[in-house]
Parts: C-alpha cells; structure tokens; sequence
C-alpha cells in the first residue's frame, strides 16, 4: 500500500507542473467576458491542487485502517489528469 500511495504521490506532484501552465492559461476563459460554464471551468482547474492534498492525506491516514478506501480516495485527483492525458494524445 505504502508503495501505491508513494507513486501515486510522484505522478501528483509531477502533474503540478502541468497544472501552473494549464491554471495561468484558463485565464482566458474570460476573454469573452464571464459567464457560468466559464467560471465552472475556471473553478474546476483552480481546486485542482486542493484535491490533491486533502485526498492524498486522508489517503495516508486511512491505509492501515481501510485499504480500499484509502486506494480510491487516493486516485480521485486521477479524475483531472486522465482526461488530460487523453486529450493529449487524442489530439496529435
């Protein structure tokens, strides 16, 4: 369990390079002046580093107690960077 949580951990801590680029970026969504979808999507980008501390941690106190709970709270900040990915490599 511990080596999961320590991958996982590295991917997240990866991922927030990305994320700097992609939340200076999503400024733009009020280019055309601000609306709901566009502060929804601006939001969702914006909590993305909140997710990750409060999972990952509720993660670690969970994993001696609760496995599988601790597995699946620990891959929801996944909810974020698979769709990325994905949107990567589906648009070359």
């Amino acid at each position: 369990m511990k080596k999961f949580l320590v991958i996982t951990q590295i991917i997240y801590a990866l991922s927030f390079l990305a994320w700097i680029f992609i939340w200076l970026m999503s400024f733009m969504v009020f280019d055309q002046g601000i609306a709901l979808w566009n502060s929804l999507f601006f939001l969702v980008i914006t909590i993305y580093p909140i997710v990750v501390v409060v999972c990952s941690a509720l993660g670690w106190f969970q994993r001696n107690r609760r496995r599988k709970l601790a597995a699946v709270l620990n891959l929801v900040p996944m909810l974020w960077i698979i769709p990325f990915v994905v949107f990567l490599l589906t648009s070359w």
